[in-house]
């Protein structure tokens, strides 16, 4: 453990891409109650960035991979709480105490949005961190289940076409026509309503199923609607519902659930006292609470995250492999390769082999830190003796390859998936074609995957739209957002980032916002934070200080905390227009800003421009003085 305390001793933040994947638990368990699931396997899905668990049917022959870890979830409709450290951190004090913590008042957090893992920028995190946490794939397969293209439960459909107004009557109506209520349908139910953000309509749902007692609710029901009240109605509705719950199912699993709620809304205080409470109850303290701390204090305050990792330590709570993800994960982004390596050899020694996933991050980081030969000889030990036998590592190893500009070996995994391929490996082609250069062969994957019928992900659409835009094809770019409606896709937040990008690669920035604008208020989505940085870097780089400041606005309004890169930005808008930027160092303090060492170059460059303005002002007041002088009276 101590090898991986070390990993909190930098703060350097750099911009690095970082990759989440799924993963299978070890376990796996049967659902209670449910005489239509009595032959098969069953699979655990398991949302690590909430506090419940659903227990869904798989059959022996699908493939299908577990859901597993996407990023936390913003709270639809509320606003991202403001929150400073206050309160204790859960930790042994000096004198030994076991239920005092580390005091941590007065600790100074610019509470920020680290930068998002599923956007280019980092904040564009573990959060980007994505308005839905389970995958957006998924949740367009459910889609199309809704639409009658894939069998689907009866109670499902109900849900699906009642008016959210009138969810209850219709349910109460349904089960007087005969029909039960079973509780593996049910989970399906709730799981394929989250993966459409139907996060209402859910809760309607389980409010109903628990006030007509049309299930025995265990632990895991209440922390499933405890969940949906902090979605829908935010922190303090559900600190309420909370103390509703009887006492005998009010366990770690509701706590739990309700911290992963509070480090989602990036809540310090908040998420620090309901740690403390599990602690005051007795109730165990389990890794997944502890990752969930480090998940915020990765965010908000790295320095923290070594107290998590002693704490972890002194109470003997084993890491899991999303713990590993995270320290190597914060490694990565200080370019410390030591640090990754040692964290690797920890895992081994403790018995966890690294996964795909994490190779992959491992492998991405060495190329980030210009170790390429390190990076290739990592892609070997992931291919394995033969990449034939080693299926599941393609859609790993082709972005990887096109990284290092190896279209052969790009084409050498291709031709392995190519005659079936699956839609992971596919969609990781798509993208490695098109980092290679390679716009047709990315084109012919793309169109060989809808030609394999049902409807695919919209991904698909926007990796080839973001390979136009990276090659400034402006109308196949247009084509292809046509088709895309065409076939009865919306246009979704990572759609207009694509879009973005490609108008603003070609010049066409005012179309770009005006897209941007018109797409947002008709499909009622928030555009991604790397969209408002994409017009920010073109505005710094043209020196327009005023279309820069209004997307600082525009950033502020829409939820998006302030990091060092957009001051830089902003910065850079000042410095290329050659004007001084009055109060900037103020602005920085307000918003808990500390420069670092590129960020007080660029206000020692705009310093000067002030300086220059008053020493010319010196000199025209000092030309202009005559005409102020008191004339001499002549005797």
């Amino acid at each position: 453990m101590r090898a991986l305390r070390q990993t909190a001793k930098f703060t350097r933040n750099h911009n690095a891409k970082v990759l989440i994947s799924r993963f299978s638990p070890a376990s796996s368990h049967k659902p209670c109650n449910s005489s239509n699931y009595a032959e098969g396997n069953y699979a655990r899905y398991q949302n690590i960035t909430r506090g419940y668990v659903f227990f869904l049917y798989k059959s022996s022959s699908s493939s299908r991979p577990f859901l597993g870890c996407r990023s936390l979830c913003f709270n639809m409709g509320n606003t991202t709480n403001k929150s400073e450290h206050n309160g204790t951190f859960p930790n042994q004090d000096s004198r030994g105490s076991d239920n005092t913590g580390i005091n941590v008042v007065n600790d100074k957090v610019a509470v920020v949005v680290s930068d998002d893992i599923f956007e280019s920028d980092l904040e564009e995190d573990l959060v980007q961190i994505s308005d839905n946490p389970l995958d957006s794939q998924d949740a367009e397969m459910a889609s199309c289940d809704a639409e009658g293209k894939n069998p689907t439960s009866p109670l499902f459909k109900i849900l699906m076409k009642a008016p959210q107004c009138s969810v209850k009557n219709i349910l109460q109506k349904w089960i007087e026509d005969g029909n039960m209520v079973d509780r593996g349908e049910v989970l399906v139910t709730l799981l394929k309503l989250q993966k459409l953000r139907l996060y209402r309509k859910a809760l309607q749902f389980v409010e109903w199923l628990e006030a007509t007692k049309c299930l025995n609710f265990t632990e895991y029901d209440y922390a499933s609607h405890l969940d949906l009240v902090a979605k829908v109605h935010g922190l303090q509705q559900a600190e309420t519902y909370i103390n509703k719950i009887p006492e005998s199912f009010r366990g770690e699993i509701v706590y739990r659930t309700f911290l992963a709620n509070c480090v989602s809304r990036l809540n310090v205080k908040k998420a620090v006292e309901v740690f403390n409470t599990i602690r005051d109850v007795g109730l165990p303290i389990s890794t997944f609470s502890c990752d969930q701390l480090l998940l915020l204090y990765k965010r908000v305050d790295k320095k923290k995250v070594s107290d998590v990792l002693v704490m972890m330590e002194k109470e003997s709570i084993k890491p899991s492999i999303f713990t590993y993800r995270l320290l190597i994960e914060l490694k990565g982004n200080s370019y410390d390769i030591n640090g990754i390596e040692q964290i690797v050899e920890k895992m081994k020694a403790e018995g966890m082999w690294p996964d795909l996933m994490i190779q992959s991050m491992v492998v991405e980081y060495y190329i980030f830190a210009g170790f390429s030969e390190k990076a290739e000889a990592a892609l070997k030990e992931m291919e394995g003796d033969d990449i034939k036998e080693n299926r599941d590592a393609c859609k790993f190893v082709l972005p990887l390859y096109a990284s290092l500009d190896k279209a052969s070996d790009v084409e050498r995994v291709w031709k392995v998936c190519e005659a079936k391929p699956r839609r992971g490996e596919s969609l990781a082609a798509i993208e490695a074609w098109g980092e290679v250069g390679c716009v047709d062969k990315a084109e012919e994957v793309f169109e060989k995957t809808l030609k394999l019928g049902n409807k695919v992900s919209s991904k698909f659409y926007d990796a080839l739209l973001r390979i136009y835009a990276k090659n400034k094809l402006l109308f196949e770019g247009e084509d292809l957002v046509k088709r895309m409606k065409e076939n009865g896709y919306k246009i979704g937040p990572s759609t207009c980032d694509a879009l973005v990008n490609l108008y603003v690669g070609v010049g066409e920035v005012n179309k770009a916002d005006l897209i941007l604008q018109k797409e947002a208020r008709k499909n009622g989505i928030r555009p991604l934070h790397s969209s408002y940085m994409t017009f920010l870097k073109e505005y710094a780089k043209r020196g327009d200080v005023n279309n820069a400041e209004n997307v600082h606005q525009k950033l502020r309004q829409a939820g998006f905390r302030n990091r060092m890169k957009l001051h830089e930005l902003l910065l850079e808008a000042y410095l290329n227009a050659r004007i001084p930027a009055y109060g900037f160092r103020e602005r920085m303090k307000a918003d808990n800003i500390f420069p670092n060492k590129k960020l007080a170059e660029l206000l020692a460059a705009v310093d000067e421009f002030r300086m220059t303005q008053i020493a010319q002002s010196v000199e025209l007041d000092d030309s202009l003085s005559y005409l102020f002088k008191t004339p001499v009276a002549v005797s």
